[in-house]
């Protein structure tokens, strides 16, 4: 199973393959992070701005606390982004391309031998 997140106006993309969703929280903690510090506001300042701990925003940014969804909406107001912004894996596009490219060649190669062992057990038919 795949997902895919992706912006229309920039080239985001993150996939998703059966057990990977755990990591979904380590990339929401680097955003907030990086986010964060693009912003220009310390923990502390971001704590206050959506009334939680300065404790508890150092804890989600190393991924051992996790936002309650509320939290997810106040934090992307606070640092006036979309939420989405947050849970895109921040990959680079040529990490995103092999992956993609890994995926794509393991379907093809799936299909070949298909239609290979397909074709074999029809000429042992004949």
């Amino acid at each position: 199973m795949y997902i895919i997140i992706s912006q229309a106006r920039k080239r985001y993309y993150h996939y998703v393959e059966s057990n990977y969703m755990a990591s979904l929280r380590e990339i929401f903690a680097h955003n907030l992070k990086k986010k964060r510090r693009n912003y220009g506001i310390s923990q502390e300042k971001l704590a206050e701005k959506v009334n939680v701990s300065t404790h508890h925003i150092a804890m989600i940014e190393i991924a051992r606390n996790y936002p309650t969804l509320e939290l997810v909406e106040r934090i992307a107001h606070a640092l006036e982004i979309e939420i989405y912004e947050l849970f895109i894996d921040p990959l680079s596009p040529p990490e995103e391309m092999e992956r993609l490219y890994q995926t794509v060649a393991k379907n093809i190669e799936k299909v070949v031998t298909d239609a290979i062992n397909n074709a074999l057990e029809r000429k042992k038919a004949n």
